[in-house]
């Protein structure tokens, strides 16, 4: 979990595409500028899908006076602690268990990504996922 600078509260790391990247390709970008977080590892595309209101995002006005919402994808990712350093975008980061997540995190798409990534892990539908609950 990420603490954001800007607004002080917890979320996972997020961020939008640019140019023509594809979901995939952003969110590899954004592992790496919010948390170091190597190209090589790992990514897991989630069922979980959302839409965000533009006013919520920063630099909103980008997408035209017309888009009111734009497409939220998830992804989990396998690292570990050592593998993990936080960019300008955040004060601070922290493991936690599952439950103090759910109670940290300030988006609720946050917290349905996290139920879907949990239920993965346990059952073991993710590669060498660890099971933590």
């Amino acid at each position: 979990m990420f603490r954001r600078a800007d607004a002080g509260y917890w979320q996972f790391i997020a961020g939008g595409g640019e140019g023509s990247e594809s979901p995939l390709e952003a969110a590899r970008r954004e592992a790496w500028e919010e948390g170091a977080i190597s190209a090589a590892a790992p990514l897991f595309p989630l069922d979980s899908r959302n839409t965000v209101p533009v006013l919520e995002l920063a630099g909103f006005l980008r997408w035209g006076p017309d888009v009111l919402v734009v497409p939220e994808y998830t992804f989990g990712v396998l690292i570990s602690a050592a593998e993990l350093r936080i960019g300008p975008e955040h004060t601070a980061f922290r493991w936690v268990d599952y439950d103090t997540c759910r109670e940290m995190l300030h988006w609720d798409s946050n917290r349905n990504a996290l139920h879907e990534l949990n239920h993965r892990v346990i059952q073991r539908m993710i590669p060498g996922a660890v099971q933590t609950s």
